[in-house]
């Protein structure tokens, strides 16, 4: 499992080059955490996300994961129309400010 794209800036006060900000970053996990990962993308059509990155005390950085599921289509209208009204409602309080 990969990270793709995570961008962890360089150190500003080292003098030597430690490494590149921004590449692919392999993932440590159990052969049984990837299994369950895989088997749950797979099967139940499930996306693997960052939740949020960290570093610990040894200055390892550390990525928290989560499986989530993607939106229906009539969630993802229901969210324009409100975007959208929000929108106007936001346009006609300007106007009358």
């Amino acid at each position: 499992l990969f990270a793709i794209n995570t961008n962890i800036e360089e150190y500003a006060f080292s003098r030597s080059f430690s490494h590149k900000p921004k590449s692919e970053r392999k993932l440590l996990l159990n052969k049984k955490e990837l299994k369950s990962l895989h088997k749950s993308v797979q099967n139940q059509g499930l996306t693997i996300i960052p939740l949020r990155m960290f570093t610990n005390e040894k200055g390892i950085a550390k990525l928290e994961i989560g499986l989530c599921r993607g939106k229906k289509n009539y969630d993802k209208r229901e969210t324009m129309k409100e975007r959208d009204s929000k929108r106007d409602i936001d346009r006609i309080k300007k106007i009358y400010k």
